[in-house]
């Protein structure tokens, strides 16, 4: 790692990072296994999305979050007023990436990142997060000792990565200083409704709304390419749980556990929190928190109980054999995205099966 650092500051000089800088950031960078390990085990991609629910939404987090809410009510209520976006969703979004502030991640951002850096499985990435951190610490906005966060050197609050951080922090509380990391969520809280508003949130919409599917349903239908109104999709039969389905948009169907489980229609607004964490767990999970926490019921529907998750290997092993077959999932990365979700679907397809987009296990062993 150190001849690597060594390569590394002379680049970060020439993007105009100061010596002193970087003497200061690197005093105590060492090779970080740990982060590693970490990277290799993403929850929101190895649990079956029921299981990640389970604690992203657990009564606890609902009653936390409620507490948090209340606590800084007028902050969030004035960041809804600025930025129009709800001050449930931006406590979710806090509930989930560090538990109200109770978790911010004491990892050394420098050590993490050049640790992700030099180990290559997304070496640019990482690069480009180290400059960004750097350019931070010359800001001033922060020192490198206080400059702590997750293993994958997400900081603050709500667990900022450096770009997003150059790119959309916000100092909402005017000290001149975005200011992510300190006990006071203001900034924080702030930056995030700032990041969902330049992504496109719109005032007013869900994010999603749980659906029944009807017998017989098309299930080709379910791709996040078809959009339709909601007063659409009632028209074939995809209802509301809880009543009619207002037109709030142009939705799609969202099948994250296949037909076994749960439906949703999802919004616009689920593709905006989806650039905050691309997983649709996550999505799921701040979406259905912040229902909660605006006192919304319980997700309706049953989920596959007894299947199991895909494990990291075996999810790459599905995507190998798809694409081996002609079915492209665009990439090998052990992340169930679109991409390997459509594929999934076309080989249901080929083999006359329901093509729900779900990669069980049971699908896998048909691969094999």
């Amino acid at each position: 790692l150190q001849t690597w650092i060594k390569g590394f500051k002379n680049r970060a000089q020439r993007a105009g990072t100061d010596k002193g800088i970087l003497r200061a950031a690197f005093q105590n960078v060492r090779y970080d296994a740990k982060v590693i390990k970490r990277d290799r085990n993403q929850s929101e991609f190895t649990k079956t999305i029921w299981n990640y629910l389970d604690t992203a939404v657990s009564k606890a987090r609902i009653k936390n979050g409620k507490s948090a809410i209340a606590k800084h009510k007028k902050t969030l209520e004035a960041i809804e007023a600025k930025y129009g976006v709800d001050k449930e969703v931006v406590a979710a979004i806090w509930g989930l990436e560090s538990a109200y502030g109770g978790f911010r991640g004491g990892n050394n951002v420098m050590q993490s990142l050049a640790t992700l850096a030099y180990d290559g499985r997304r070496g640019a990435f990482f690069e480009e997060q180290l400059i960004a951190a750097l350019k931070i610490l010359q800001n001033g906005d922060t020192t490198p000792n206080n400059m702590t966060g997750s293993w994958a050197g997400a900081m603050g609050h709500t667990q900022f990565i450096p770009t997003s951080y150059l790119d959309y922090a916000v100092d909402f509380t005017g000290n001149g200083k975005r200011d992510i990391w300190s006990n006071d969520p203001s900034d924080a809280l702030a930056s995030t409704a700032a990041y969902l508003k330049k992504f496109g949130w719109i005032t007013g919409q869900p994010w999603g709304v749980e659906v029944t599917i009807p017998d017989g349903f098309d299930y080709t239908l379910a791709n996040r390419e078809i959009k339709k109104l909601p007063s659409e999709w009632a028209s074939v039969g995809v209802k509301g749980v809880t009543g009619a389905v207002s037109d709030f948009g142009p939705a799609s169907v969202l099948l994250p556990a296949g037909s076994e489980g749960a439906a949703f229609l999802i919004f616009n607004n689920f593709n905006v929190i989806e650039e905050y964490n691309t997983a649709d767990a996550y999505v799921i999970g701040v979406g259905h928190l912040s229902d909660r926490l605006k006192g919304g019921p319980a997700i309706k529907s049953d989920w596959p109980r007894w299947d199991r998750a895909l494990s990291f290997d075996e999810r790459q092993e599905m995507q190998r054999r798809l694409t081996q077959l002609g079915f492209n999932t665009d990439g090998i990365d052990g992340k169930i995205g679109p991409k390997t979700i459509n594929a999934v679907r076309d080989f249901q397809l080929s083999k006359g099966a329901r093509p729900d987009g779900y990669g069980s296990l049971g699908l896998l062993k048909k691969l094999r």
